[in-house]
């Protein structure tokens, strides 16, 4: 009697290439799913984290609102907007250009500074809104709920 032994090792390499089949359709789902899921959408721009403080001083002859930059992101004063009682202006329009950090302000002076070439009403709510450069987002910074 004649006995040979054999290593049966042919079924190892098809395992092997059936579960890395299985691994890359999985994350090819997953990546595939995600876009479609809207979670990719997530990665457009996002508003800056900054703080605002408003003032109103009203022991001059006109009232006069001191918007200032207490904290947060730095903003560039071309995506700030000033909104006014229907009027809007950028921050460098009414005060200073480049970037708006912490400590910037401006004054509105009440019937004197302009917007959108009508005097400022602070008896009217006045809001600084940031804007993304594409135009695509937008954050109210902070409200001053006017005088009256």
């Amino acid at each position: 009697m004649f006995t040979e032994l054999r290593a049966d090792d042919d079924a190892v390499s098809p395992v092997i290439g059936v579960i890395l089949m299985v691994a890359i359709t999985v994350i090819l789902a997953a990546v595939i799913a995600t876009f479609v899921l809207g979670l990719g959408d997530q990665l457009q721009t996002t508003s800056p984290q900054a703080s605002f403080n408003t003032d109103l001083d009203t022991s001059g002859t006109n009232d006069n609102l001191t918007i200032t930059h207490s904290s947060g992101d730095s903003i560039s004063a071309s995506e700030l907007y000033i909104i006014n009682d229907g009027n809007e202006a950028t921050w460098e329009t009414v005060g200073s250009s480049g970037d708006v950090n912490a400590g910037s302000s401006i004054t509105l002076e009440d019937g004197v500074t302009n917007i959108d070439s009508t005097p400022v009403d602070l008896t009217q709510t006045v809001r600084v809104v940031w804007r993304s450069g594409e135009g695509d987002s937008s954050a109210t910074m902070t409200t001053f709920d006017g005088t009256s």
